[in-house]
């Protein structure tokens, strides 16, 4: 595919990083019996009927390998206390941490995240460098607090005033 504009790859990050995302871990059970995780910002949801969503990976990644040969996966969204868990899932192993697991229709998810979706993979979609997983959600859960944040290529907390409405404006 020809493009008549050229794109240079670091203005693209710049541009992206400047819309705020959640931060989740991407989970999945290996054939080894391992836990497979990744850390991956790139999640959305798709669609109600059927409930859908979509998790967006590099095709150079372990992960990418993994879900096709699992067809399940797991999304942990992080807390805000949570950080070491998203750089240790990043490939920078954190001192001492020890992740748990609670375990759901087969899928592996992230003590202590502020939400888990599990679900079968439905479809995959080749994009570029990456591979689109549409996932067929089959469990969810969620708890209170704040969420963990990244924006800029720095780690940011979400703090909202709990008088704050902002649909009364």
């Amino acid at each position: 595919m020809s493009t008549e504009f050229a794109v240079d790859s670091r203005a693209f990050r710049n541009v992206m990083g400047r819309f705020p995302s959640g931060v989740t871990v991407v989970t999945a059970p290996g054939a080894d019996g391992e836990v497979h995780g990744m850390t991956a910002n790139g999640f959305l949801s798709v669609s109600l009927d059927p409930p859908l969503i979509l998790v967006s990976l590099a095709k150079t990644t372990r992960m990418a390998e993994v879900l096709p040969q699992s067809g399940r996966y797991g999304i942990s969204m992080l807390a805000d206390d949570q950080e070491s868990h998203s750089r240790h899932f990043a490939g920078r192993p954190q001192p001492n941490l020890q992740p748990e697991f609670v375990w759901q229709h087969g899928v592996p998810l992230l003590s202590g995240a502020l939400a888990h979706v599990a679900c079968d993979v439905w479809d995959a979609h080749d994009a570029g460098d990456h591979t689109l997983f549409v996932g067929h959600v089959r469990h969810l859960a969620h708890r209170e607090g704040e969420p963990l944040v990244f924006f800029t290529g720095s780690y940011r907390a979400l703090h909202i005033s709990p008088d704050e409405d902002m649909f009364s404006h």
